[in-house]
């Protein structure tokens, strides 16, 4: 597994992270499978969230790991805070208190990473400033970051933020480019040049932020892998497997790893079979060429 440096922090990452959304869903045999299956893949990287099963997948993630020889140490941990029941909530008192939540549950002294989960419109960054220097002073978050973020929510926090914002999770796949679409599309008239995400993806690269894309296999309508509705770039991409001693699956995650923004993709699986394949897209380079072709077979025209 290929290792990246995680924004401009001194953690080295595999470049294929598990997200851990529906562990809530196993029992404790099946979930330290799951984490055994990532970790002997390579795997270092394990993302959360306080809302991830109303907790409880943080919970059978700290039972499931007692069951593995895999050692706190050996790992890191990111989970994301600011997500409440119908609105969002990046005030200090929700911050710090849904972090000791969060460390209760995975039953750790520490978390290596922090991510504000999606905006919040009336985020006040002195008070997001003020829980980051509380938990950072304290030990119990090593690193920040952002998920969801446009550049101007991002510079607005580094205003008042003392810390590095190291990462960005943002939704990217074959089947959604739209952060990759508006810049393919500058200065045409076609509805693919509209930049929705303000030029997320430059501004992350331009500012050494972390690219975490997450459902890298979903599309507009969940997952396209093995849809119908998405024969072009299933076959375009089947076309391929044998030239890169792989299969479909694991190209769509190459296709995203070949990106030059060096992104560390979050997968959402549960099936350990799956997890090991596409972590085996880790070292997979597809050409400029054919990076094109699975982009062009997704339905996004070239000007």
């Amino acid at each position: 597994m290929n290792k990246i440096q995680l924004g401009t922090s001194d953690l080295s990452v595999s470049e294929v992270a598990l997200g851990c959304m529906r562990m809530d869903k196993l029992d404790g045999k099946e979930a330290a499978g799951v984490i055994n299956a990532a970790y002997e893949s390579g795997v270092n990287f394990y993302d959360h969230a306080d809302i991830y099963g109303g907790g409880e997948s943080e919970k059978r993630f700290a039972q499931a790991l007692k069951q593995t020889s895999i050692k706190r140490d050996d790992i890191i941990l990111q989970s994301k805070a600011g997500i409440r029941s119908g609105y969002y909530d990046f005030s200090k008192e929700h911050l710090t208190s849904s972090v000791d939540g969060i460390l209760d549950r995975l039953d750790t002294d520490y978390i290596d990473v922090l991510l504000l989960h999606r905006p919040d419109a009336l985020v006040e960054p002195e008070e997001v400033a003020e829980a980051f220097d509380t938990l950072h002073s304290s030990g119990k978050v090593r690193q920040f970051g952002v998920s969801n973020h446009s550049p101007y929510q991002i510079e607005l926090l580094k205003k008042y933020v003392k810390q590095d914002l190291i990462a960005n999770q943002l939704q990217l796949s074959v089947m959604h480019t739209g952060m990759i679409d508006a810049g393919v599309q500058v200065n045409t008239k076609q509805k693919e040049s509209i930049d929705h995400d303000r030029a997320i993806l430059d501004y992350c690269r331009l500012n050494d932020i972390t690219v975490q894309p997450w459902s890298p296999v979903h599309g507009p309508d969940g997952v396209f892998l093995n849809h119908p509705d998405y024969s072009e770039v299933n076959e375009t991409l089947k076309s391929l497997a044998d030239k890169y001693d792989s299969d479909h699956e694991a190209l769509a995650i190459a296709w995203l790893l070949r990106h030059p923004a060096k992104m560390q993709v979050i997968l959402g699986t549960m099936n350990e079979k799956r997890i090991r394949n596409y972590a085996s897209a880790s070292g997979i380079t597809l050409s400029r060429e054919d990076w094109y072709t699975v982009y062009k077979a997704a339905g996004n025209p070239l000007p």
